[in-house]
């Protein structure tokens, strides 16, 4: 579990996150998944119960991503703009959030996904990708090098982690 955790932070983390990071986290949520009631007990200040809609290794995942890996957002707009932020200044971006204000979900999200892809070309581009249960916000989603995707969708299945190509799953959706 500790080492298709370490590795899916790895993809998903790609470039954002220090590699100690990233072990401490893999580690941590491992040690979360395979006994919540010794973890809980040993790190009084996680706060979890129950009644929250996903496992505790789960929360410790998405608890731990920086929000320039874990980008959660009220709208298109707003994502656009946090994920803009996340990148280095010198990268030009020809899309602007405020022409995302006016426009309907799909249309908004395939002009993001559009601009993503056009990005790091030795990484296949850029996919935004639906991750975890929605916590606080209608958007939470990750990129992911378009060559990594496979590898990450099933890194995710396997260790229960919800994860799909947010652009697929809203044509789907609607």
């Amino acid at each position: 579990m500790k080492d298709s955790l370490r590795e899916l932070i790895s993809l998903i983390g790609a470039g954002c996150m220090p590699e100690a990071d990233i072990e401490r986290i893999a580690e941590e949520a491992a040690q979360a998944y395979a006994d919540p009631a010794a973890f809980l007990a040993a790190n009084p200040d996680i706060n979890y119960d129950d009644s929250f809609p996903i496992p505790l290794g789960e929360w410790v995942v998405v608890g731990s991503l920086p929000d320039t890996v874990l980008f959660q957002a009220e709208s298109y707009p707003q994502l656009f703009e946090a994920i803009c932020a996340s990148f280095d200044p010198s990268i030009g971006f020809n899309l602007k959030p405020k022409q995302l204000q006016r426009t309907e979900a799909l249309t908004a999200l395939n002009r993001i996904q559009v601009q993503m892809a056009a990005l790091n070309k030795e990484a296949g581009g850029y996919v935004l990708v639906n991750f975890s249960q929605l916590l606080d916000d209608p958007l939470q989603m990750v990129i992911v090098g378009q060559n990594d995707l496979p590898r990450v969708l099933e890194l995710a299945a396997h260790v229960g982690i919800a994860a799909e190509p947010a652009l697929e799953a809203l044509k789907a959706a609607q």
